[in-house]
């Protein structure tokens, strides 16, 4: 079962104090991402973080469980949290500072101008 647009949307504002918040599809759910760090998914209509030692300790009794089949564990929020806007983002911004930032990108290669074609004899 595919998350819901409106699920992704309303964990993205909720998590709004956490920093600049954006959700991007991936294999038909969500990555969310805070000042461009990879720290949450949303499956199946499940909030799941990266684990880190600050979120386990701000969650407090934290229960793990894989996202995706094949996938490691988790933390799993649970849903009667996340209408605590000001909890929910503290966890995304505490979960995404215990993360390394994102590798910067390559520059693209300028293309090599193409040949031109031979006549046609």
């Amino acid at each position: 079962m595919a998350s819901k647009q409106g699920t992704v949307d309303y964990l993205v504002d909720q998590m709004a104090p956490a920093g600049a918040i954006a959700a991007k599809r991936m294999f038909g759910e969500y990555g969310l991402y805070c000042d461009g760090r990879f720290f949450a998914l949303v499956c199946d209509d499940q909030l799941y973080l990266k684990p880190t030692a600050a979120g386990r300790e701000w969650i407090g009794a934290v229960v793990e469980a894989p996202p995706y089949p094949g996938a490691s564990n988790w933390l799993l929020v649970d849903g009667e949290r996340w209408d605590d806007g000001a909890w929910l983002g503290r966890l995304a911004g505490l979960t995404a500072a215990a993360l390394p930032p994102p590798a910067p990108k390559k520059p693209k290669a300028p293309k090599a101008p193409k040949a031109p074609k031979a006549p046609k004899v």
